[in-house]
């Protein structure tokens, strides 16, 4: 798995409207993965940081959610949940295995990696705790490290 300080790897991917996404890394961007669309504590986090999104964007840093969903479930999942961000649809683990998460069971595990000038800076695992309250605090921990000149 990536960790801070390791280069930030070149992926592409689509989007819930069909349209394919490559990322920026060198800009502020938080890129998190999650199990499944339509369950819990994806759902959770998901409105997590659709709630959070103005400050993101106010802070100049772009979020993209990633599972392992193709782009019809990802369609659905959006709609119902109001969520306008990019979520990436990685049925074959392509993304997921560039951030060196294991998808041997069709999923991934719940991370998140905040990625700037072409590397990660910080690696979170929201497992650890409940979804509910991560984007914030990962919107928090990069405000910091911006204020602190990282």
């Amino acid at each position: 798995m990536l960790e801070a300080g390791d280069p930030a790897p070149e992926i592409s991917a689509q989007n819930q409207y069909g349209d394919t996404v490559t990322p920026d890394f060198s800009e502020p961007t938080v890129v998190y993965f999650y199990p499944k669309d339509f369950t819990g504590g994806c759902t959770v986090e998901a409105n997590d940081f659709q709630s959070a999104l103005p400050q993101f964007r106010e802070g100049g840093i772009t979020v993209y959610g990633v599972s392992m969903d193709d782009v019809e479930t990802h369609a659905d999942f959006a709609e119902e949940e109001g969520i306008v961000f990019d979520l990436l649809a990685d049925p074959d683990g392509e993304v997921a295995e560039a951030f060196g998460l294991d998808t041997s069971d069709g999923r991934t595990t719940r991370r998140t990696f905040v990625l700037a000038d072409g590397e990660v800076t910080a690696v979170y695992d929201p497992d650890l705790a409940d979804p509910e309250g991560h984007a914030r605090e990962v919107l928090r921990d990069v405000r910091n490290e911006h204020v602190q000149g990282g």
